[in-house]
């Protein structure tokens, strides 16, 4: 557990999963679990600890992210999705706060490569770059596919559709 700024990031319990549910249904559009990157979480555990909870001083959930196993053309891979911070906290940099945190523990994991769907300028920031390749399953947007290597050359070669790695 890490406190920073009033704002303690813990990894996410059983106890913290409808809480954070009701995170992402407040952030995200009614349909959101119809999207493709949902068919790959389906009966498959998350990984634990790159599923964490940002909360403020009064235990108040103030963000989430989460990350699930997939394979890239047979090549394990960390899934990062869904994140989200509340609406009244947003602009605080917890987001930030949360990607670094998981992309230093999926390195010291033994993770080679993180890949999301999501907006490149923004997940730009983070070293996260448009994956060539790499096939997300439709109606996935393919400029949106983005991964960062976790180890030099990670992503060389790695290319393919994106399937579930199911436990």
């Amino acid at each position: 557990m890490v406190q920073t700024d009033a704002i303690t990031l813990a990894p996410e319990g059983p106890d913290d999963w409808w809480e954070v549910e009701a995170l992402y249904d407040l952030c995200f559009a009614p349909g959101r679990s119809a999207l493709s990157s949902y068919r790959l979480r389906d009966g498959v555990d998350p990984i634990g600890p790159l599923c964490l909870t940002a909360r403020d001083g009064a235990g108040i959930l103030a963000g989430a992210i989460r990350h699930w196993p997939v394979l890239v053309g047979g090549a394990r891979t960390a899934l990062l999705g869904p994140i989200a911070v509340h609406p009244t906290r947003q602009g605080e940099g917890l987001a930030a706060m949360l990607i670094h945190r998981c992309i230093g523990a999926a390195r010291k994991q033994g993770w080679d490569r993180i890949m999301l769907v999501g907006d490149a300028p923004y997940y730009g920031r983070y070293g996260f770059q448009p994956l060539t390749g790499v096939i997300m399953p439709p109606p996935t947007n393919p400029d949106r596919v983005l991964g960062i290597a976790l180890r030099a050359d990670a992503w060389n070669g790695v290319t393919g559709t994106v399937t579930a790695a199911r436990n």
